[in-house]
């Protein structure tokens, strides 16, 4: 459902009431090029060590490799060959990074930490071929799928479909795009009984509490769009665990230095050598191949850490000088009345 996010957020930017109007990220964000993630040296505050000195003169090595000594090289370490140069270059700097780092960690120098789990949520909401400037999109799939950042595999998912309140007909449109049936949605709960449900299924696996946990989205829209509106639909508090999140699009760029147009679900697949596994717009199957994009940037290197946030209503950016800090412990909705 990512393009046609786009096009909801969009038409939302510009078009919304001044009461339910979400700024563009694009007005309130950094670009993906001005807020690099925290590195291993920056979020340990000690450029001194030696190591750091050994893993830059590997990086000038690396950076010097071609196309085809890079993927000599990590077949060599039995490492993944696919995806464009420059995502081969980082996964060798990273390689070699890690091994250095873990050799100081051992000698009581610098080391680098994850969260435990990283939760990928993909909502699909009610939508028209044109939504009109007034259309309110409610959550009609509730979809999350879990990752550990220590075995680096999906290791659980969760999913539920949601009857939208406003709108209980779905549009032929969103059925063909979403393949959610209007019997699938006749049949499921409201949304607040389904968060309910959601929230049972994070404490059952201790996140917040026993592990600490990061929540991941294909983009802004999930949680500053949909969550945003379905909580006032709902009249039910924005819960406290997603209101900060790791929109992936912003770490793909950072990391792997491209631009916005770049980072489409479809691209970051195709530029990691990766082929989309599923039903495109089923939010289960779209949040699977979100993680698989994550596990594939873990391996890579990359730090994956909570970029955006909402606050008072409003989509803000998360400084990569920020502290690292894992989602709260999540809890049941709370009404607003």
């Amino acid at each position: 459902m990512d393009e046609h996010k786009e096009n909801i957020h969009a038409k939302m930017s510009n078009n919304t009431r001044e009461d339910e109007k979400a700024k563009p990220c694009s007005r309130i964000c950094p670009t993906e090029e001005s807020s690099p993630p925290a590195s291993p040296s920056q979020s340990n505050g000690d450029f001194s060590h030696p190591v750091y000195k050994e893993i830059a003169l590997a990086n000038g090595h690396i950076n010097r490799m071609t196309k085809e000594e890079l993927r000599v090289k990590l077949s060599e370490l039995k490492l993944d060959t696919r995806g464009v140069k420059d995502v081969m270059k980082k996964r060798l700097k990273s390689h070699y990074k890690k091994q250095k780092l873990m050799q100081s960690a051992a000698e009581g120098g610098p080391t680098d930490t994850y969260y435990d789990y990283i939760c990928v949520v993909d909502f699909e909401a009610t939508c028209e071929e044109d939504n009109p400037s007034d259309f309110h999109h409610e959550i009609i799939e509730f979809p999350m799928v879990l990752i550990s950042t220590h075995t680096l595999e999906i290791v659980d998912s969760f999913q539920e479909y949601v009857k939208p309140e406003l709108n209980p007909q779905l549009s032929d449109f969103c059925v063909k795009l979403t393949g959610i049936t209007q019997k699938m949605v006749d049949e499921a709960e409201p949304f607040p009984e389904v968060l309910q449900r959601a929230v049972a299924w994070l404490q059952e696996r201790e996140l917040g509490t026993k592990y600490k946990y990061a929540i991941l989205t294909d983009g802004a829209w999930d949680m500053s769009k949909f969550l945003n509106i379905q909580c006032r639909i709902s009249r039910i508090r924005y819960p406290q665990f997603a209101k900060k999140w790791i929109n992936i699009r912003k770490s793909y760029g950072n990391f792997y230095k491209v631009p916005r147009t770049q980072t489409k679900l479809s691209t970051m697949l195709e530029k990691l050598g990766l082929k989309y596994e599923g039903r495109p717009h089923s939010g289960l199957d779209d949040s699977r191949n979100i993680a698989r994009i994550a596990l594939r940037m873990l391996q890579d290197g990359c730090q994956l850490r909570a970029n955006e946030r909402m606050h008072a209503g409003q989509l803000l950016s998360v400084p990569s000088s920020a502290p690292v800090e894992g989602a709260p412990a999540p809890h049941n909705p709370r009404s607003k009345e």
